[in-house]
């Protein structure tokens, strides 16, 4: 390795991104988009409680269509996230449960509703241009 090439690997990123091996950095922005995402986030809360079916699911998230419903648990089961577990019975009965590593999403996904709960308010005056001016 030259000189060049060891300097630029002795810089370090900023946190947190230096916690984020570049090879695994597309993978994990992957990741960090599926589980940010507002329906993600809805799903997981109301599931914290247990088990859930899918219309009591879908009841439980204000403005979440079937599709998207659908189309998030998919993604959350695939990610292992959530359990499917669907039952022979007419009509057929579907329920939904976090797994371990989905339950342990559950405190960050608390606390991010809890803040956007708390501060939407004062958003919301800013994007109307009625919040304090920036402090640049």
């Amino acid at each position: 390795m030259d000189a060049v090439a060891a300097q630029k690997d002795a810089v370090a990123l900023p946190e947190p991104c230096s916690r984020v091996p570049v090879e695994h950095a597309d993978f994990i922005r992957q990741v960090l988009d599926r589980i940010g995402d507002k329906w993600t986030l809805m799903v997981v809360a109301s599931l914290h409680g247990g088990l859930m079916r899918y219309k009591d699911l879908q009841s439980s998230i204000p403005g979440i269509s079937q599709r998207m419903l659908s189309r998030t648990l998919a993604q959350l089961h695939q990610d292992g996230l959530v359990t499917r577990t669907a039952y022979a019975e007419v009509p057929p009965r579907v329920e939904y449960a976090l797994t371990p590593l989905g339950a342990s999403l559950n405190d960050v996904v608390a606390s991010l509703i809890d803040w956007a709960a708390d501060h939407h308010e004062e958003i919301r005056r800013h994007r109307a241009g009625g919040g304090a001016a920036d402090a640049s």
